[in-house]
């Protein structure tokens, strides 16, 4: 059976009834196949009682839910049913011994640059002017594995990332999506407020596929183990954030699917409005589903299947079967 991710835009209220699932809203009824939902991505303000939540557990779907500015505000996340005790052991080990910890840490930053690296060369070969950006990249790319001290990682991860940023205003030419620096919490401009809604769609994506493995989402190893719940999510996500969410804003704004009616200014900010969030998650929601050939496999597999195939290559690592290597991107 096919899952499906639901995204809800509207106000109104969950409701359960029996073993069924319904969203009522002014306008009337609409019912959930909640055996197909994977996930629920709530937008509106949706009201649910613990009936609802309960009937969602066992269903063993996620809820993540946004405030109104598009900021994740957390998830709904069900007891886990996919429970390994020797994992979370060998997550901890691998964590608590810095070494082992810095290695899997070097490898979420090396598997990070070369797909942005990726991208760069993509545009470049479109006659993009990303040459600077592009050598910035590749002189810094053979450093990573000298860093001992997850604090320096993370520190030459942000050097990689400040020159890809560089190439943004050769790659896009509109100029109402000017890249001026990054910025979040809130996000000054347009560009902004995309790439921050969009690594949070990411981030949420791969804490549903992170559901469906023996992995604990709060041991990550890049981004510490500390007072935020999850982690995990966002060392995975870093691989993953240039093929998906770079891509599918560049493509949308060139195609001029995205204009300055898909913005408010708010609370000192530039964020995305329902109109803008609902044209951004179409494209991500098809994005997932797009299917891409890997040459280790042989055959072609989907996008979101490839963030689940990243998540066993690392439970191997983590058993010590085999050395965990990161996706890169080959087209």
């Amino acid at each position: 059976m096919v899952e499906k991710s639901l995204y809800i835009f509207s106000n109104g209220e969950l409701k359960r009834k029996d073993n069924t699932l319904f969203f009522e809203t002014t306008e009337g009824k609409k019912f959930i196949p909640i055996t197909t939902v994977r996930e629920i991505f709530l937008f509106g303000e949706v009201t649910f009682n613990s009936k609802v939540l309960d009937f969602l557990s066992q269903q063993q779907a996620l809820v993540h839910y946004f405030n109104h500015y598009g900021y994740y505000s957390g998830t709904m996340y069900p007891r886990e049913r996919i429970v390994s005790g020797d994992m979370i052991l060998r997550q901890a080990e691998h964590y608590l011994d810095t070494s082992r910890r810095v290695a899997i840490a070097q490898r979420f930053v090396q598997g990070a640059a070369q797909n942005l690296r990726r991208v760069l060369k993509y545009y470049q070969g479109r006659g993009r002017d990303v040459e600077n950006p592009l050598d910035k990249i590749e002189s810094l790319i053979p450093s990573v594995s000298s860093y001992d001290d997850v604090n320096q990682l993370m520190a030459i991860e942000g050097n990689i990332r400040e020159a890809y940023y560089q190439a943004f205003n050769s790659i896009l030419s509109n100029a109402y999506f000017r890249f001026e620096g990054r910025t979040k919490r809130p996000p000054k401009s347009p560009l902004n407020a995309l790439i921050s809604f969009g690594n949070s769609m990411l981030y949420t994506t791969v804490l549903s596929e992170i559901y469906k493995t023996h992995l604990d989402p709060r041991i990550g190893y890049l981004h510490a183990t500390n007072f935020r719940r999850f982690t995990l999510n966002l060392d995975v996500a870093e691989i993953f954030k240039p093929i998906l969410v770079d891509r599918i804003i560049f493509s949308m704004i060139d195609k001029g699917m995205l204009k300055a009616s898909h913005f408010v200014k708010a609370s000192e900010g530039i964020f995305l409005n329902d109109a803008g969030r609902g044209a951004f998650v179409k494209q991500w929601d098809e994005r997932l589903q797009q299917t891409i050939q890997v040459r280790e496999l042989g055959r072609s597999v989907s996008y979101r299947r490839l963030i689940r195939m990243e998540l066993y290559k690392l439970e191997k690592h983590l058993l010590e079967e085999k050395v965990y290597v990161p996706f890169a991107a080959r087209w």
